[in-house]
């Protein structure tokens, strides 16, 4: 059920991303139009399309887990900035559309395999090469304090 959810929300979130930003690369006629009535320049719509044309290939792509991290926040500023730009420029509950992307980017990454994400969840902790100095199993560290620096 939580692989079958993931799948759904993440290629959800995969065809608004890819449309969105083939519109934006395009400069299709709607998607200028758009961006101009939010207030943004016509090379805003590059920007847009490259990051989210990237953005989907990494969270499609097995592994690059800390990557699929950066396309997930990525994602979710670019969705609520949207609806924060709908709003100010007067669209009233259209400005509330993108918040069914969001949902589904929340759930895509809530729902995500184990493999997906940056730290596995499994009972043995990583040891992230802290074990070389000293700090990782449990390991005491040694706070200095002046006071007990007497040499």
């Amino acid at each position: 059920m939580k692989k079958t959810a993931y799948w759904i929300t993440t290629i959800f979130v995969g065809c608004i991303m890819t449309t969105s930003g083939v519109l934006a690369l395009t400069h299709a006629t709607a998607m200028m139009r758009a961006l101009a009535h939010l207030g943004y320049p016509v090379y805003f719509g590059n920007l847009l399309g490259v990051a989210k044309l990237c953005g989907v290939c990494v969270l499609l792509v097995p592994g690059w887990a800390r990557l699929k991290e950066w396309a997930y926040v990525g994602f979710g500023i670019t969705i609520l900035s949207a609806c924060y730009s709908h709003l100010l420029s007067g669209d009233g509950l259209l400005a509330l559309e993108p918040l069914v992307t969001f949902f589904a980017l929340v759930t895509s990454y809530l729902t995500r395999p184990a493999d997906r994400e940056l730290f596995l969840s499994t009972k043995a902790p990583l040891d992230h090469g802290l074990d070389r100095v000293g700090i990782a199993h449990g390991a005491s560290r040694e706070v200095y304090s002046p006071e007990r620096n007497t040499q």
